[in-house]
């Protein structure tokens, strides 16, 4: 169920969820048409002793005009396919030849800096998803910002183990030393909705949804202080306090608590509405003891960008 919530958000974030259990089959994504290679040989032999045996073509023809059709429109359909793929890349390479001529070119002293080493100052955790790209919202510029994307942002505590998110703040905290971690959260996110409509009966074979139960402690929050509201609205608190939960995860770290307390190191919270494209954020303040009370903590800097 979590894997259709996480496809529906992308199609409509303002319509409430589909409560209904789906059974999403490869078939229906990808069209109950499309043939394997082996298959599709067999058709195109086939359609090749179609074409040179007249007899052949005649008895297929008055036989089964169906099959013949459908042969030649899955070859059709194919060629498409073929034809439309590389011109994806056409639009890449355009840009890349674009960023070299008017960026890299133009700025080739920075970039061949940035060759020898990088020094960012920002470690930023944001969502996989295309509409929120911190590049593009922050203006952060190559060897500005480290940075990792997962499924809603989540950042998960300590004590759950190697993961490509915490390895890539050990990099980023350990050896390149920044100065900032921002973990940016958005509107809209399919992952929050995968996690708010969690059931203790789901498959638990689920890649999303054995990563999004990271986040089940903002998800019981939510529940308990706005159980309120509707759907949507629970999944907008919950994107906001999802983030509130990761940044409390990463003081999990020793090694990020214990540059955080001396001051070396600073943990913000942003969070990004496309809707009306505006954007919140704040600072973690934290005294430190280890145990991670209420009293240790609060939010300062809170500052909105519209």
């Amino acid at each position: 169920m979590a894997h259709a919530v996480l496809q529906s958000s992308s199609l409509s974030c303002s319509s409430s969820m589909d409560r209904s259990r789906t059974s999403v089959k490869a078939s229906d994504i990808f069209g109950s048409r499309l043939r394997s290679p082996e298959i599709e040989q067999t058709h195109l032999r086939f359609l090749d002793s179609f074409k040179r045996n007249p007899t052949i073509r005649l008895k297929a023809l008055r036989e089964s005009p169906g099959l013949a059709q459908e042969i030649i429109d899955d070859k059709a359909k194919i060629a498409d396919v073929t034809k439309e793929a590389p011109n994806h890349f056409k639009e890449l390479k355009h840009r890349f030849l674009g960023f070299k001529k008017d960026k890299y070119l133009k700025d080739l002293e920075h970039y061949q800096r940035l060759s020898d080493a990088q020094a960012p100052k920002f470690m930023v955790i944001a969502c996989a998803d295309s509409r929120v790209c911190p590049s593009s919202i922050l203006g952060f510029q190559p060897g500005e910002a480290f940075v990792v994307r997962n499924v809603a942002n989540l950042v998960p505590p300590h004590e759950n183990g190697p993961s490509e998110t915490n390895a890539a703040l050990e990099f980023a905290v350990n050896a390149l030393e920044v100065e900032n971690i921002l973990v940016v959260g958005h509107s809209c996110c399919g992952g929050i909705k995968a996690l708010m409509s969690l059931q203790d009966d789901a498959d638990s074979s689920s890649f999303i949804r054995n990563w999004v139960i990271v986040g089940k402690p903002a998800r019981f929050k939510t529940k308990d202080v706005a159980s309120n509201l509707n759907f949507d609205q629970q999944c907008r608190h919950c994107e906001k306090e999802s983030i509130n939960r990761s940044l409390l995860n990463l003081l999990t770290y020793p090694w990020i608590e214990e540059r955080v307390i001396r001051g070396k190191l600073s943990i913000h919270g942003g969070y990004y509405d496309f809707i009306d494209c505006t954007f919140e954020k704040w600072t973690l303040d934290y005294k430190g003891s280890g145990l991670l009370s209420s009293a240790e903590y609060s939010i300062k800097n809170r500052e909105f960008w519209a």
